[in-house]
């Protein structure tokens, strides 16, 4: 059996030493009883985190109506979905992310006739779990090193706060901004870096990681970073070199480990792809079950049937309603 490869990026977008992470490949969206009636209204919505950033895993979005009928979709590597074919009336959103991160949340909307109904839905972490995904430590303006500037120190605050707001354009401004006074300033550029990376443009971004580095070659999370970058953009072997360097600054850091691993992975290292990738889950725990998803992919390019299938219920069984779930379940239906 021909096994295509995936790997997957995670962005999450922290300013002040931001650590991001995302997810590139999806699950393939699926629309059970597409009419709803006439082909005479649609809702076209996007799903964002409480910052403003795209979700970086596949939501599943429930549509259901009074009159009991039912469609779902995945949102695509930006977070948008889209559901046509209905008729005028009201209709209920539901919002499933990985129920182990973020609530459940549902939404009432209203379709008219002849136009979409736009929608911009947020969904909101988990407060009371302690198994959300470590992004790395947060740096507050304070902890910036004494040679900062205090007129650069105050952009950065506030491109910060914009940034948790969801401004992103104005926080890219205000960083902007503080490198203008202060060019030597490598915490901004590395969170420049990631909202530009967040908004799609890798180019940018990968400039800003670079400058970084220049400024402090031993920073983790501009290697870390650039790595994501990297492997976003394909360029698989510039990856695996800015992830073993993070590896090597903490290797005791999941997250650098898991991209290492989907890396090496795409560079046919398997085997190494897979000290990774378990690496990934020791030190992780179940945030980063996803791992084993990889490893069930990697098994399955090696032709060790039985170790994929016994990756993919790992992972289902510690991640029942993460983002490739379905994909595993289907996956072990095929091993058996």
């Amino acid at each position: 059996m021909k096994v295509i490869r995936v790997y997957t990026i995670l962005i999450g977008i922290l300013l002040c030493c931001s650590l991001s992470a995302g997810q590139t490949p999806r699950p393939t969206n699926t629309t059970s009883e597409p009419a709803f009636g006439g082909q005479v209204g649609s809702i076209k919505g996007r799903v964002v985190l409480e910052n403003g950033s795209f979700i970086s895993q596949a939501v599943r979005i429930t549509l259901s109506s009074t009159r009991g009928t039912q469609a779902g979709v995945y949102t695509d590597n930006q977070g948008a979905f889209e559901f046509g074919q209905l008729s005028p009336g009201e209709y209920n959103l539901e919002i499933e992310g990985d129920r182990l991160l973020y609530e459940v949340s549902s939404e009432d909307v209203e379709v008219r006739r002849g136009a979409p109904t736009v929608v911009t839905i947020t969904l909101k972490e988990k407060t009371t779990s302690n198994t959300t995904r470590p992004v790395g430590r947060i740096t507050s303006v304070s902890e910036l090193g004494n040679d900062v500037p205090a007129k650069a120190r105050k952009e950065f605050a506030h491109a910060s706060a914009l940034a948790k707001d969801g401004k992103a354009a104005e926080a890219i401004e205000g960083l902007r901004k503080a490198i203008a006074i202060y060019p030597n300033f490598m915490m901004a550029h590395n969170d420049l870096g990631a909202l530009l990376m967040e908004q799609g443009r890798l180019d940018e971004a990968a400039a800003e990681f670079d400058r970084a580095l220049q400024l402090d070659s031993k920073a983790f999370n501009p290697n870390l970073n650039l790595g994501i970058a990297r492997l976003r953009q394909q360029r698989f072997a510039e990856a695996v070199a800015s992830l073993r360097q993070a590896v090597s600054l903490d290797s005791n850091a999941p997250a650098a480990r898991l991209y290492l691993g989907i890396a090496l992975q795409n560079t046919d290292s398997l085997d190494d792809a897979e000290h990774e990738l378990r690496n990934a889950y020791e030190l992780g725990g179940v945030p980063y079950a996803e791992a084993l998803f990889h490893l069930g992919n990697l098994y399955m390019n090696k032709g060790q049937r039985e170790l994929a299938r016994q990756a993919f219920e790992a992972y289902v069984r510690t991640a029942p309603q993460a983002a490739y779930a379905a994909q595993a379940r289907q996956l072990i239906s095929v091993l058996r």
